[in-house]
Formats: C-alpha cells, structure tokens, sequence
C-alpha cells in the first residue's frame, strides 16, 4: 500500500498480516482523488473518514493538503497502527484519530463535514443505511459530498441525493451532495 500523490507520494504504508482491513486499491485511490481534484480544494476541506482500516484514505488527504480530518476506527488492532503511521508521517494535529463505532459517532455528532468519506466492510448489514444516516443527522455543510465505497451489488441511484458512481475493478464509489 503507497501514497499515490501529494507531499507524501510514494510513502509505503506496510500493515501488519493481522490487521482486518480492506485497503481501498491504488488504482481505485487514483482515480477516486483524480475526481476529487477537479472538485474540491484539499486545503479548504474537512473530511470524516468513517471506519479507517489502515488509515489509507485519511493518508491521502492530508498528503494533498487538508489540515481537518477525524478518522473513525473501532478495531483496536487497527486503531494502533493508524496512530503509529500518523506519529511516522508525522500527521499529528491533521488527522484526528478516534476509536470508536462510526454508526454510533455519526448519530450522536452534530458536527458538519465538507467531505464524508466511508468504506465500511463490504458485508455490513447496515452499509446501505450510511446515505441515509448521513444526511439525516445533516452532517454535510452546504455542497457537501458523501461517498461510500461499496461492492457492486449496491445500487444508490435512486437515492435523492445520489451525484454519481465509479467503478474501479472490485471497488465501487457512490457519491452523494446535499
């Protein structure tokens, strides 16, 4: 797993074989930030990044940039090797680390983000609930985005808020705008 641009492009990130994550693919972080670029200004944002898994995503942004990420992890495995690599590159005070259960964080917090960000594990029974859990407890300031990476046998086009998908090999991104 590497950085794919930003200052920190081309860091590796090395997890350790017990760590239960997904990492979102290179080639789907390339394209996913080849979009993002054209959208927003890295260095303006704030960005949830809900269920962490190694970080990757969080990694990403602040490489490009942004100063105001919090980063959902429950697991604690995973939860000390994000903080381990967030010390290593030196990430401390942009990306705000938090152990807990994005469900229950998401639907007790009344803070506003310019980006939502999650990848839950693909077999969540409650992964199709995030667009709507998102934009109930009105988490996303005005033009704000939420996207879920998800399996392909998600569908979200119907949903109101739907903006667009991609798909990336395995990896499928849905994005949301109020």
């Amino acid at each position: 797993m590497r950085i794919v641009s930003g200052t920190l492009k081309g860091r590796r990130i090395n997890p350790p074989a017990n760590l239960k994550a997904r990492p979102t693919t290179d080639i789907a972080k390339e394209g996913l930030f080849n979009i993002l670029t054209n959208e927003v200004d890295f260095e303006e944002i704030t960005v949830l990044d809900m269920f962490g898994g190694t970080g990757g995503i969080s990694y990403e942004f602040a490489s490009r940039g942004c100063k105001g990420i919090t980063l959902l992890e429950m697991n604690q495995i995973n939860f000390s090797f994000i903080k381990k690599t967030i010390k290593e590159l030196e990430l401390e005070g942009i990306i705000d680390a938090i152990k807990g259960d994005s469900f229950k964080f998401v639907e007790s917090k009344a803070g506003k983000y310019d980006l939502i960000f999650a990848d839950p594990p693909y077999a969540h029974e409650r992964l199709s609930e995030i667009p709507a859990l998102v934009f109930e407890k009105d988490l996303l300031k005005e033009d704000g985005m939420l996207i879920l990476e998800h399996p392909k046998d998600f569908e979200f086009s119907d949903n109101e808020y739907f903006y667009r998908h991609r798909n990336y090999g395995h990896v499928n991104f849905t994005f949301f705008k109020k």
